[in-house]
């Protein structure tokens, strides 16, 4: 009787583990990347682990968070949603403190259902509007939201370009579907006509239809709004079709992989960036500098992207005093960080209760085939 009650008591217990998230109380501090490592969003999902690889040598050479070393394990989403999920389950159940990505805002949507289940933190690159929009109290972007970042699109080309007319391409996922619904949301209110309207689909090769209906419209300018190597596609067929009216976007389209892909066609692009390393702040030239000796190529806004986002498990987690995931998302609704105390943070940043970030942003131009900063922006709660 004694040894059935015992093995009882073991099934139990084993049951228990098996259902609640194995984070670890002692040693290594487990964090795991969803990151795409490989298709159409290898650029983004690269740099982005990179940027968190970066900061995890910095910090642990420091000591750790805390005392404690952190072991990173990142895996490739390969750039599909479901995939993205699988690995978010995996990530639970070795034990994860925080997970980082994916960075595309389709793979977010859907595995963040997983961390969000186990009460673990997750921090993403992606832009879609709907990401915070869900009342998961464990998502944290660190990107601007689309409903942020847009509005300062829309009075850039009202007060600079002073377009009465705008013609749209955009990439239909969730990412670009997102951004093109909020961009129409806040344009059409300024006075300004969306007189063409293209949509293209991810991995897209050929733009010549594309560029060709915007070029047809005869807007006053153009909003492009697709991933890194289509946004370079669009920007080669637009200069082979000699449109000559101002180009904008929002910060894939001045990216340094768009401006290596679309070489002498991406001069003359505008758009609003939330993070650039070529930002007029010494925290962020020498956060370049050092990304490029380390990996050997130019950072662009996902590189920053991980890397502070990395700072920011540090600074909260020494605020919290401990490692406890859900004091740790309690924490981070409402808290603002200075750059000053949290060097690694690179620009002063608050998060407010739907986990969205603010701070400052930059409008930049290619010239000469290199990003420049050409206006810094203040953050959206600034008095």
């Amino acid at each position: 009787m004694k040894m059935s009650m015992a093995r009882a008591f073991s099934v139990l217990v084993l049951g228990m583990a098996l259902t609640q998230p194995l984070f670890a109380q002692s040693g290594p501090v487990r964090i795991f990347g969803l990151v795409e490592l490989s298709g159409t969003g290898a650029t983004s999902g690269t740099n982005f682990n990179d940027g968190v690889k970066l900061a995890l040598k910095e910090i642990n050479a420091a000591g750790g968070i805390l005392g404690r070393k952190i072991d990173y394990t990142a895996s490739d989403t390969q750039s599909q949603p479901q995939v993205a999920k699988a690995l978010a389950v995996r990530a639970v159940d070795d034990g994860a403190y925080v997970v980082m990505g994916p960075v595309f805002s389709g793979s977010i949507l859907v595995s963040m259902a997983e961390t969000r289940r186990a009460e673990i933190p997750n921090f993403t690159g992606g832009e879609a509007a709907a990401i915070t929009q869900q009342g998961n109290p464990y998502i944290f972007r660190t990107s601007f939201t689309q409903a942020n970042a847009m509005p300062k699109v829309a009075r850039y080309i009202k007060d600079s370009v002073k377009a009465k007319t705008v013609a749209l391409i955009w990439v239909n996922n969730d990412f670009g579907k997102g951004g093109r619904d909020v961009f129409v949301k806040t344009i059409e209110p300024l006075g300004i006509k969306i007189v063409a309207d293209v949509s293209t689909d991810p991995g897209q090769v050929d733009f010549s239809a594309a560029v060709l209906k915007a070029r047809q419209a005869n807007a006053d300018a153009l909003f492009v709004y697709c991933n890194e190597e289509e946004s370079a596609r669009a920007l080669r067929e637009l200069r082979k079709q000699g449109y000559d009216k101002p180009i904008i976007g929002e910060t894939v389209l001045t990216s340094q992989k768009v401006i290596e892909l679309a070489g002498d066609a991406a001069n003359g692009a505008v758009a609003h960036v939330g993070l650039t390393a070529d930002a007029p702040s010494p925290l962020i030239r020498d956060f370049a500098a050092k990304f490029q000796k380390e990996y050997r190529y130019k950072p662009d806004h996902n590189g920053l992207k991980g890397y502070t986002a990395m700072y920011v498990v540090k600074a909260v987690t020494e605020k919290v005093g401990k490692f406890d995931p859900k004091a740790f998302a309690k924490t981070m609704h409402g808290v603002k960080l200075m750059a000053k105390e949290h060097p690694g943070i690179l620009m002063d940043v608050s998060f407010d209760q739907n986990g969205d970030l603010d701070r400052e942003s930059f409008m930049t131009k290619v010239v000469n085939g290199k990003q420049e900063v050409i206006a810094t922006l203040p953050p959206a709660t600034a008095k």
